[in-house]
C-alpha cells in the first residue's frame, strides 16, 4: 500500500506491507503454515500445541486446520477477547492461563511433555522464522528499489526472517527492528551481546510484549540486522490513529510499531525508499478510547 500523505510528512516513498489484512489478520499465518508443513502425517496426527499472545494462535490454529491437525493454544488470561474467540473459531482448543506470555507458555510446555503435540514455537523455530521472511520477500519482489525496511520486533521471528531474506536477495538493504520501549528484551539484548529478560513488561502492543528474546533469534539478529530503536506507547497510539484517519486502516499495536518509528525518527533515517511491516490489525476495539487518549497526550506534549 501507498500514501501520498505519508511519502510527504516523512520525504521519502514509503511501501506499506499489509499483513493487517493476511489470513487471521497477522504475518504470523506464513510461520506456522511453513513449520506444519514440514511435519510428517505421523507428526500431525500427535496434534500441535503452542503459546500466543494471540496472533501466532490464530496463525497455527488456521494452519492446522487447513492440515487436520489438531491444535491447544495456551494464551495469557489478559489476551483480547477478540484474539481468543477468533483462534477458538479455527478449532483449536484454547487454555487461558498465567498473567504474561512467558507464563502460558511455561504452562504449554509441561502439557507438551505429557500429550507429545509437536510444538510450534510463537518465533524461536527456524522454520517459523524462515516462513515470516516470506512477506519480506514478497515486499521485495514488488519494488526493488526498497533501501530499508523497518520490522516491529517482539521475540525476534519476524525480523530474523526478514533480514535473512533481504540480506540474500540484496546485502546492502537496511533491516531496522522497533521495539516497544515498554518491553524491549531484544534492544537491551541487541546492545549488550547477550540475552537479557526482562522481569516485566508494560506496553499497549501485547503482540510484542516479550520478555526474553529467543536463542536462535538473537544470534541472527546480531548478524544481519542493522539496528534495533524503541518506540513509546504513546508514538504506538499516534500511528495507529494516524492510520484510521489517514488511511483508514485498523493496526494493532505491534502493527503500528514500525509506523511509529518512521513518523517519530523519520528525518534521521537515510532511506529513499522505506519499507513499513505493518505487522498486525487484530486490535480489540474497546481499548480505542484509550489509545486516542495517549496519541492526543504526546501531540499536547510536542
Amino acid at each position: 500500500m501507498r500514501s501520498t500523505t505519508t511519502d510527504a510528512l516523512v520525504g521519502k516513498q514509503v511501501y506499506f506491507k499489509m499483513e493487517n489484512q493476511q489470513k487471521t489478520g497477522s504475518f504470523k499465518f506464513r510461520g506456522a503454515t511453513f513449520k506444519l508443513m514440514q511435519l510428517s502425517d505421523e507428526q500431525l496426527q500427535k496434534g500441535v500445541i503452542a503459546a500466543s499472545a494471540g496472533n501466532h494462535a490464530q496463525g497455527v490454529a488456521n494452519a492446522a486446520r487447513k492440515l487436520n491437525a489438531q491444535a491447544t493454544i495456551f494464551m495469557p488470561e489478559k489476551t483480547p477477547a477478540a484474539k481468543v474467540n477468533a483462534t477458538r473459531a479455527y478449532g483449536a482448543e484454547v487454555v487461558l492461563t498465567g498473567q504474561s506470555f512467558q507464563e502460558a507458555y511455561d504452562a504449554s510446555m509441561k502439557r507438551q511433555l505429557q500429550t507429545g503435540a509437536e510444538y510450534i514455537h510463537p518465533f524461536d523455530d527456524y522454520d517459523v522464522m524462515a516462513g515470516q521472511g516470506t512477506a519480506a520477500a514478497e515486499m521485495l519482489q514488488q519494488e526493488d528499489r526498497i533501501d530499508t525496511i523497518l520490522v516491529p520486533v517482539g521475540g525476534g521471528g519476524l525480523i530474523s526472517g526478514t533480514a535473512a531474506a533481504a540480506k540474500h536477495i540484496d546485502k546492502n538493504i537496511k533491516v531496522i527492528g522497533v521495539q516497544s520501549a515498554g518491553a524491549s528484551a531484544l534492544y537491551q539484548s541487541f546492545y549488550h551481546n547477550r540475552v537479557k529478560q526482562l522481569e516485566q513488561v508494560s506496553t499497549i502492543a501485547e503482540g510484542i510484549a516479550v520478555k526474553k528474546p529467543g536463542d536462535r533469534t538473537l544470534p541472527l539478529i546480531n548478524e544481519y540486522v542493522d539496528d534495533i530503536v524503541t518506540v513509546s506507547d504513546e508514538e504506538i497510539a499516534s500511528a495507529i490513529v494516524y492510520m484510521l484517519e489517514r488511511n483508514k486502516t485498523l493496526l494493532e499495536g505491534a502493527g503500528a510499531a514500525a509506523l511509529a518509528a518512521l513518523l517519530s525518527r523519520g528525518s534521521q533515517l537515510k532511506s529513499d525508499h522505506c519499507g513499513i511491516i505493518v505487522s498486525g490489525g487484530n486490535m480489540d476495539i474497546s481499548t480505542l478510547p484509550m489509545i486516542q487518549r495517549l496519541s492526543n497526550k504526546l501531540h499536547h506534549s510536542a
